[in-house]
């Protein structure tokens, strides 16, 4: 009589994608294959998945998963030991720190990193390394939001709310957001509302509006600013909220004054009509929202964007309000844990300033240095990677978590500065693209293989459950950091790989921070509990929601500040006659590294495209389905041609997740917000013209 199985595995885990963090359990092994299915009780996505959470479990066996590391020897990357891999890493940066100073090694991490591994990165840098040269690919992600929201309100957290508040919403302002189709889910709980989408195209999310502003790329704060024209010059302000609870209305008042919806139409193409329509809308709801996304922030000016609607919601006194507020769609998994806890060049744990001497005592204190050793605050993001291999810039670079030659700005420019590197070293589950052009390959685990925690968009804190083991050969970053660590004479003790222990001193790091995760327990979230930050003791219910009394500024008042528009940092020209704006599609994510080996998600969204109006499309000589090669002053791309009579004459789409000739950051503008270091991604002028040669074909899976 032959056994009968045993019990099929299973947890209760999150989804490896985006900052809705929806709840899946997952059952099965590597021999029967993993299953995903939604959990209803996860308030989030209350039993719903996009088709990429239902999919994600084909990565865990994907055909190219690294699971040996690599080393470069003779230009090609053969299959070495840890022993030989580590070893190679860390006398190599040793010779390098020696002949040039701790600088000349960088680091550069991710928003889907756990907050254990992003914490415990950051403490690598900053006391093994001593290096000061320390970003993440969340600058791009919602750093223009991050800093308007700490200059508004003296705090940022993506949502101050939890999601299902948006349940109960009359009208909900979605500035540069498409959670049709980037956040799916997210959909059910603005089921009720109108909404009023501001896109220069018209998005899944879009369809459903009530009211669609379809400003011209670059022009998003113009029609902040005119819509705060409406309200003030109509007499819709609340003037109550306003005395109350903020200060510097009349100077931002005043500022707006120029802005009557007329001329908002001449420079953003938005009807006057409609201007007025949207501010009155939200103005007459009892229940109203503003909520902004990477539209709106991927701009040299998004700081300032994100900052005209946190002042258009402040004069309707929606933020702290029961039953209103404003609030940033942040994006990557955790986007907003991974830059509260040390991965940001200018961030020190608990989202304390690298820059405050108190700041710097404490988390010297809980690392066990003196203060004095801590390196000031880096380079950001693209000015990091800009800098590698030039006579001022790092010699090396560690990657964890990031895929830079596809999601940086200016791509071609990164990839040849990451090859004037002296050592470029990867931390990777599958070889990306990044990976491939790496010295060292370092095999780490992936999301169903691990413990650990992460933060959504609503500021709660999650706990990632492993599934699975590691497949033999793998090791987690925290073992590789704490190896590489040993390596330049740090204690092993310093540098934990159990996950609990490494949480258990963020929380000690955090404590008394903006993000304060000092209440925070394994055991707590364990056991259920729903926490967000802040919570500053373990008998404390956390905070759900931010300013119902208070904003975090020592008066407890919100601040307006006054800003103005300006053109985007190029313009059209007979050269480049129209603007290219990138984003996202449902079926990929992100650089598409993981996305892009999942059969079904490639089936569904297989290639590149230009998404192009009709009479631009005659105008240029293009035909629907042909090859065409959009060219900035930067780059090129090729990219099928797609039709579309909903979009702007001046504008074309094209999806940022591919690579070779598909890749659309070739054309993307690298200047930068002079306040919170983002590219601007989301408007380069282009010329767009029939392709010689056929669209490139995805990147093969090995």
């Amino acid at each position: 009589m032959s056994e009968l199985p045993g019990p099929i595995p299973e947890t209760d885990t999150h989804c490896p994608y985006c900052a809705l963090q929806c709840g899946t359990r997952l059952y099965g092994d590597r021999e029967l294959g993993v299953k995903a299915q939604p959990l209803a009780g996860f308030p989030v996505n209350a039993g719903r998945l996009c088709q990429k959470g239902w999919t994600a479990p084909e990565l865990l066996n994907t055909a190219d998963r690294l699971t040996r590391p690599l080393v470069r020897h003779r230009g090609r990357l053969v299959q070495a030991s840890w022993e030989q891999a580590l070893d190679t890493v860390a006398g190599r940066l040793r010779a390098l720190r020696s002949e040039s100073g701790p600088d000349a090694v960088a680091v550069f991490g991710g928003g889907g990193l756990t907050n254990e591994k992003a914490y415990l990165l950051g403490k690598f840098a900053r006391v093994a390394l001593g290096t000061s040269q320390i970003d993440y690919n969340g600058r791009w992600c919602m750093s223009s939001a991050a800093a308007a929201g700490n200059a508004a309100f003296g705090i940022d957290r993506g949502l101050p709310f939890p999601v299902t508040d948006l349940r109960d919403a009359q009208v909900v302002l979605l500035a540069g957001a498409n959670p049709g189709e980037t956040m799916p889910p997210l959909m059910q709980h603005l089921e009720q509302a109108e909404l009023i989408v501001c896109d220069p195209r018209r998005t899944p999310t879009a369809q459903r509006a009530a009211l669609h502003l379809q400003p011209s790329p670059g022009t998003d704060l113009a029609l902040a600013l005119g819509l705060l024209h409406v309200v003030v010059t109509e007499g819709m302000a609340d003037g109550s909220y306003i005395r109350e609870r903020t200060h510097g209305f009349s100077e931002v008042a005043d500022s707006v004054r120029a802005w009557w919806p007329e001329r908002t139409e001449q420079v953003t193409g938005v009807p006057a009509r409609s201007i007025r329509r949207a501010a009155r809308m939200l103005a007459g709801a009892d229940r109203a929202y503003v909520l902004t996304g990477r539209g709106v922030e991927q701009h040299s000016k998004g700081t300032d964007t994100a900052q005209a609607f946190i002042n258009l919601a402040l004069a309707l006194g929606l933020p702290g309000r029961p039953g209103g507020g404003y609030g940033c769609l942040t994006g990557q998994g955790n986007g907003q844990g991974g830059r509260e806890h040390g991965q940001k060049a200018d961030q020190l744990p608990g989202y304390r300033s690298i820059a405050d001497r108190h700041a710097r005592a404490h988390i010297a204190r809980v690392w066990g240095v003196m203060p004095e050793e801590l390196p000031g605050p880096g380079r950001s993001a693209f000015e990091l990677l800009d800098s590698l291999g030039t006579p001022e810039g790092p010699r090396a670079l560690l990657v964890f978590g990031s895929n830079p030659v596809v999601s940086a700005p200016h791509s071609r420019r990164i990839a040849e500065r990451l090859a004037a590197l002296d050592l470029l070293v990867v931390a990777d589950f599958v070889p990306s693209e990044t990976a491939r052009l790496a010295d060292v390959v370092l095999p780490v685990t992936q999301w169903a293989e691990e413990e650990g925690t992460l933060t959504n968009l609503e500021g709660r804190v999650l706990r990632r459950r492993a599934l699975l083991t590691p497949p033999p050969g793998v090791r987690s970053d925290l073992e590789v950091l704490q190896e590489l660590a040993v390596r330049f004479g740090q204690p092993a003790d310093r540098y934990p790989t159990d996950p609990r222990q490494v949480f258990q001193e963020l929380r000690a790091a955090s404590k008394g921070g903006r993000a304060d995760y000092a209440g925070i327990t394994y055991e707590r979230l364990d056991a259920g509990e729903a926490l967000h930050w802040p919570c500053p003791s373990t008998d404390h219910p956390g905070t759900p929601r931010l300013f119902v009394e208070r904003f975090a500024h020592a008066d407890g008042r919100a601040r307006f500040l006054p800003v103005d528009h300006r053109d985007p940092a190029e313009d059209l020209s007979d050269a480049f006659p129209l603007y290219a704006t990138t984003g996202r599609v449902l079926a990929q994510y992100q650089s598409g590294a993981q996305t892009r080996r999942i059969r079904e998600l490639n089936e569904a969204a297989p290639e590149a495209f230009v998404q192009v109006h009709p009479d631009t499309a005659a105008r240029h000589g293009l035909t629907d389905g042909a090859p065409a090669r959009v060219v900035s002053a930067r780059g090129s791309m090729i990219a099928s041609v797609r039709l579309d009579p909903t979009m702007r004459l001046d504008t074309v789409f094209v999806p940022f997740h591919y690579v070779k000739e598909g890749r659309a950051n070739n054309l993307t503008n690298p200047e930068l917000d002079p306040r919170s270091g983002m590219p601007e991604f989301k408007v380069s002028a282009v010329r767009i013209e029939p392709a010689e040669v056929e669209p490139a074909e995805r990147e093969p899976a090995s």
